[in-house]
């Protein structure tokens, strides 16, 4: 556990907090001599990531398998409760084999304690966690409250039921990894947010992840780095990347890549809902959050799973003043029986929910189309977006020519209709002369543009109406 702490923070800076603190429990042998360990079974403390002060915790597989006790659990509320008085970020490293059966429900009232720090932490510190090992049963939880879960493959799992329950109940036969394993939570269930081959990198990538966040929800501590990319490079290259045809497919991370600082980023859940990027990146040194659609899967549609991927992570950069840089290209929502019963109004709506909530900075491009309501939903001018631009040959409109020449003349001309409608609609003047589009742009001028808005933005004050809290449709 402390290994796997100095690896994470600075040489030298880590500073354990109660190492002597010990069980109280009685039962079991637990009064004996040889359980009573210090420090039971965590390590927890303060120190600096890339010069920035942390708080961490580190769970120890080999003090009692790292089960949580009733002492336990107030080392974990004691760090959240000083991070928050100080205003910085968490990382808990998770490998614990679950509640300490010999305490029975102290055990149990330490796990809620711990939930209710997660719930109080959120919003105003960064909260982070790394499976490294077994979390299982109600432990998992506390993982599922936090900002951002990473796993380790072949070493970490987390399930609430086991495979012997699995098996005893539904009679299926599962193994660990199938059930709750790094690959199953990164691509099936969405639960982690990506998944690294061994400790070592998985702590350097969490150095790399704290680098782009701030300590706390004050904007003041946004982590700006000195300019070493001009904010007014031009980018001449990056038209080649978008393919005339609207049906042609394109990695738009080749796209969002020409447009941040050093092609630099940091993404967010990439083997889950391929169709959307969420990435962290920087421009002109500041973090910023890129949402994106991808059209190299699902040809950029929105589905549940992009929905809700996107969703999460537009609020996490909401409620810590990062501001959102959001590239369309999308053809509209994912038609199926699959998602209709899977519940995409719903799930959709929780993007465009968060896309209104959202107060901080919001700048717009449409690559080269945004059709029916997903141009809505994806950061439009109705949303109180602060600058939408769209390149020259972006079609911004109810759907396709093709589809829309069906409906309106029911199969008569098709051709010729089908060249009307694509002169007048398939372009972007319409929604600039409606004031839907700020500007038509040279797209070597996508980066001097977000740039110079960014800068702007940096003074917005758009405050919410005042209430208890929002609803959003979960």
């Amino acid at each position: 556990a402390r290994e796997r702490l100095e690896l994470l923070f600075d040489d030298g800076t880590f500073q354990e907090i109660d190492m002597l603190k010990a069980h109280r429990c009685q039962e079991f042998g637990m009064d004996e001599e040889k359980n009573q360990i210090p420090g039971d079974g965590i390590v927890t403390g303060h120190g600096y990531v890339n010069g920035r002060l942390v708080y961490g915790f580190s769970q120890d597989f080999t003090v009692f398998g790292g089960s949580l006790s009733e002492t336990h659990a107030e080392k974990m509320v004691k760090v959240n409760e000083m991070a928050m008085r100080v205003g910085a970020p968490v990382i808990g490293l998770n490998d614990s084999g679950g509640a300490r059966i010999q305490e029975g429900v102290d055990s149990l009232g330490g796990y809620a304690d711990v939930f209710q720090a997660n719930v109080d932490a959120s919003g105003i510190i960064p909260q982070i966690s790394v499976i490294m090992g077994p979390c299982a049963g109600g432990a998992v939880y506390s993982p599922a409250m936090t900002d951002f879960i990473f796993m380790v493959e072949q070493t970490s799992y987390m399930f609430v039921t086991g495979p012997e329950v699995v098996k005893t109940v539904t009679n299926e036969d599962v193994t660990k990894e199938e059930l709750g394993g790094a690959g199953t939570h990164t691509s099936i269930s969405g639960v982690a947010h990506d998944a690294f081959p061994n400790d070592v990198a998985a702590l350097r990538a969490m150095r790399r992840l704290l680098d782009f966040l701030p300590s706390s929800h004050d904007k003041s501590t946004l982590p700006v780095k000195e300019v070493t990319d001009p904010p007014g490079r031009l980018v001449p290259e990056i038209e080649r990347l978008v393919p005339d045809d609207p049906n042609t497919p394109y990695d738009m991370k080749d796209v969002v890549r020409r447009v941040v600082d050093h092609g630099d980023l940091f993404e967010i859940q990439p083997d889950m809902a391929q169709n959307i990027v969420t990435a962290f990146a920087r421009m002109e040194g500041r973090t910023v959050g890129v949402i994106g659609n991808n059209p190299l899967t699902l040809a950029g549609c929105l589905d549940i799973e992009a929905s809700n991927k996107a969703a999460r992570f537009v609020r996490f950069c909401d409620a810590f003043n990062i501001p959102l840089v959001t590239f369309v290209d999308v053809p509209g929502f994912l038609p199926g029986t699959d998602q209709e019963y899977g519940g995409i109004i719903r799930h959709g709506a929780k993007l465009l929910f968060a896309y209104s909530e959202a107060s901080v900075p919001k700048i717009t491009v449409i690559t080269r189309k945004a059709y029916g309501g997903a141009y809505d939903v994806m950061s439009s001018k109705h949303l109180r977006s602060d600058a939408n631009y769209a390149w020259p040959g972006a079609e911004v409109a109810v759907m396709g020519a093709k589809g829309a020449v069906e409906i309106l003349y029911h199969g008569e001309d098709l051709e010729e209709h089908t060249k009307e409608y694509t002169s007048r609609f398939a372009n972007p003047l319409v929604g600039a002369q409606r004031g839907f589009v700020d500007d038509i742009i040279d797209p070597q001028d996508t980066r001097r543009l977000i740039c110079n808005d960014l800068k702007i933005l940096r003074t917005k004050d758009l405050p919410n109406r005042p209430r208890k809290h929002s609803n959003i449709p979960l």
